[in-house]
């Protein structure tokens, strides 16, 4: 039996069940260590004037302050824009920014003087809103538009056109494990950095920027994170940044591990959205024209708002083809953290819009909102490519979603709702099955590539190093079966180890839900060099073609002998047969222009699609989640639990962005909802009785390694369904009055959006 294709259970359960996996703050300390707590901007925008750091400097075990003027090597990150300073040192842009370090003997001491420095501000006008910034011209980067067609001419010619708005707000990351960064100073002017990161050849660079050193100089290790989401893709590197300069002046390790509510005030969310657009449509409810504006809030530095902006333009046509489109993209400055990655990486943002629409086609043609979908899907011919010019070559909508249909019930289940909202004024019931199609690739395409390495010890065992992170997802426990599989030999063979930036260089972010496509087909091709030089010597021991020879089961098997692999590996060895590779990937076929945005940018794409129905309470705008299924593209799964707990934890997720994750900035700049007390995630509670999962039985039609498709991020647009089953039931409480309701649905905004609803007397 094979180990790809079973559900092996994770590499690292046992250890985090018993309390006995290591994270970045388990890592015993050397004698000396110091800790950091950052000193924060509490105004918006404004000039840094001062500071009075006598009261801090005067705690008991406080040991420094760190400042810009400490910095070795350059005072600006080397983030993809060069935009945003390590520590203001001049010009503060929002509350939170750090502006320094106060270093002491232990964590409380210095979070304790932190809070003592005293910083004189000249208070400047702050933006909040995208409106006012975008009235303003208040950009990170420029506008982007895509077009295709004549989308004024055919919005003139429609039978009917709508007009409408949408505002969907931010998500906070809430990894479990919070930024952590442990910076320690090695011999000959070198570094170790142990960080909890998603991208550790970023951070190895970004600290030997800051220092004014060589790259070579910089060690980057994380053996895993306790949750990452994105917000450790460029973020963690602020942490790890912090701690180096402050480790380099001092020259002691220090490690910055930041508590709740201050990783909520530095850190950076999901781009909050909002879209002015207008639809034109025919009587069945196909889209024949469509005007969109969307206004991406991307908080006062670039950070990763290109990429995330543009996929929110790649991703607002979702499953469904627009022949006249007309798209403009704002990347808009305002005075708040520095959003950044987050699970769908704009995905999410560019698909809610478009559900939105046909949800609101389907109620003013008096239409159910599913056939309103299919008569838009994606077809063959002339219906095939998209917005962007990437011919959709995989297409499984129109079958998965008739599957889903069938298999969840969901004319009957209408009929019955329909019944219920009738005779039940108080709770209305709602449902909708919305569809997901997903692009697999980094559109940057220099990501697109990855390294590993495979040593085979003499006792057999065996050794996987990839460029890829751990997060819980499951990627090393992925890596491991493939390469069990290509040496013949049982999964608990075979051990990956952390990532480092001393064994993969220049590796990407593990990010895009392409951790797996990348890392796994590069470690097998590094297994695979392995057994190839086996099989070459074995061939010859035999006399057979190399060809002939097998390895399965813990044995290399010829037509004339079998042996155990650990025997072939002790007599390979003796021969001085190598017995280590690397291995090397880059995704095909993949190419795009980023000056206009088209072209190929993905190499296939993930499908699939979630029935969910839901109540709300008319009195007091609370709603439950009653039931869920979900069909879903994986492909061939090389590990159906894993993927199994990717579904389910992505669409809890995206329920929670769309539901109770409600972020809130005061007027004057400040995130009131900085700390589990205030900002809800979804709990277990929350969860329905009725939650199914399904696979779509087919592989991947691309090469990919073991057939399978990514599944770290499109089942967290499968969330979708959830709004518009929500938007469902408040068109239930009024018949089929178009349907207004901000993101995310919290019973405030489903209050609000009765209350426009309700007839005015």
């Amino acid at each position: 039996m094979t180990a790809a294709g079973q559900s092996t259970f994770h590499e690292s359960a046992r250890a985090q069940v018993a309390g006995a996996a290591t994270y970045v703050d388990d890592i015993p300390e050397l004698k000396g260590t110091l800790y950091a707590a950052p000193i924060m901007s509490t105004v918006a925008h404004g000039k840094l004037l001062g500071m009075d750091c006598h009261a801090a400097l005067a705690m008991p075990g406080v040991v420094d302050v760190v400042l810009a003027a400490d910095i070795a090597g350059d005072a600006v990150l080397a983030a993809f824009a060069h935009d945003e300073p390590v520590f203001a040192f001049d010009i503060v842009e929002h509350v939170g920014q750090v502006i320094g370090l106060v270093v002491a003997e232990s964590v409380m001491q210095a979070r304790r003087a932190a809070r003592q420095v005293q910083c004189r501000f000249e208070t400047w006008p702050a933006v909040f809103d995208v409106h006012a910034a975008l009235a303003a011209k208040s950009f990170v980067l420029p506008p982007v538009v895509v077009r295709r067609g004549d989308a004024d001419a055919a919005l003139s010619d429609a039978r009917h056109s709508l007009h409408g708005t949408l505002e969907v707000g931010g998500q906070e990351h809430f990894y479990l494990e919070g930024q952590v960064a442990y910076v320690l100073p090695q011999e000959q002017g070198q570094w170790l950095v142990y960080t909890s990161t998603q991208h550790p050849g970023e951070v190895q660079h970004w600290v030997a920027h800051a220092l004014g050193i060589d790259n070579h100089r910089v060690v980057v290790e994380c053996r895993r994170m306790g949750g990452g989401f994105g917000g450790k893709e460029t973020q963690a590197g602020h942490m790890a940044v912090w701690a180096a300069i402050a480790a380099h002046k001092l020259k002691r390790p220090v490690k910055l591990r930041l508590d709740r509510d201050d990783d909520f005030l530095i850190t950076g969310k999901r781009h909050p959205f909002a879209y002015d657009y207008r639809v034109g449509f025919d009587d069945t409810g196909r889209i024949t024209g469509l005007k969109m504006q969307m206004l991406a809030n991307c908080g006062f530095s670039a950070d990763l708002s290109g990429p995330v902006a543009d996929r929110a333009v790649f991703h607002l046509d979702n499953a469904y083809f627009l022949a006249d489109v007309d798209i403009t993209s704002y990347r808009l400055k305002t005075n708040t953290q520095s959003h950044t990655a987050f699970r769908g990486f704009g995905g999410p943002q560019g698909m809610l819009v478009i559900e939105n629409i046909m949800g609101d086609i389907a109620r003013h043609l008096g239409m159910d909102a599913l056939d309103v979908r299919k008569r838009n899907l994606y077809g063959v011919g002339e219906r095939d490519v998209t917005h962007y010019q990437m011919k959709v070559e995989d297409n499984i909508l129109e079958p998965l979603l008739a599957k889903l249909e069938h298999t969840c019930g969901y004319r009957q289940r209408q009929a019955s709702i329909a019944t219920w909202n009738a005779a039940n004024p108080v709770i209305k019931r709602g449902m909708a099955i919305t569809p997901v199609k997903f692009g697999i690739s980094f559109t940057a395409t220099l990501f697109n590539q990855a390294g590993a390495l495979v040593h085979v010890y003499l006792d057999g065992s065996v050794q996987v190093n990839h460029g890829g992170t751990e997060m819980g997802q499951g990627l090393n426990t992925k890596v491991c079966q493939i390469v069990a599989d290509e040496l013949g030999v049982a999964f608990d063979c075979v051990l990956a180890t952390a990532s480092d930036t001393s064994k993969i260089p220049n590796a990407s972010a593990t990010a895009a839900s392409a951790g797996t496509d990348l890392n796994a087909r590069a470690a097998q091709y590094a297994a695979r060099n392995v057994r190839d030089n086996l099989a070459q010597f074995v061939s010859g021991l035999d006399n057979v073609g190399a060809g002939a020879v097998r390895f399965e089961g813990g044995r290399v098997i010829t037509p004339n002998n079998a042996r155990l692999f650990v025997d072939v590996v002790k007599l390979a060895y003796a021969n001085r047969i190598q017995l280590w590779s690397d291995g090397f990937y880059r995704t095909p076929k993949i190419h795009y222009d980023k000056t206009t945005l088209t072209g190929r940018p993905f190499y296939y794409f993930a499908y699939g699609a979630a029935c969910t129905e839901v109540a709300i309470d008319t009195l007091t705008g609370e709603s439950r989640v009653l039931k869920v299924d979900i069909l879903h593209d994986v492909g061939t799964s090389i590990n159906p639990a894993i993927d199994i707990g990717q579904i389910e934890g992505g669409f809890v997720q995206g329920m929670g962005w769309l539901t109770t994750e409600q972020l809130v900035w005061n007027d004057k700049g400040l995130l009131t909802t900085h700390a589990p007390s205030t900002y809800k995630i979804p709990a277990t509670g929350d969860i329905p009785k009725h939650f199914k999962v399904a696979f779509w039985p087919e592989p991947n039609r691309e090469d990919n390694v073991f057939g399978s498709k990514a599944v770290g991020e499109p089942p967290f647009m499968l969330a979708i369904s959830v709004y518009e089953a929500m938007k469902a039931a408040i068109a239930g409480s009024q018949g089929g009055q178009p349907v207004k309701l901000a993101a995310p649905a919290t019973a405030e905004n489903v209050l609000a959006s009765l209350a426009l609803r309700t007839p005015k007397h």
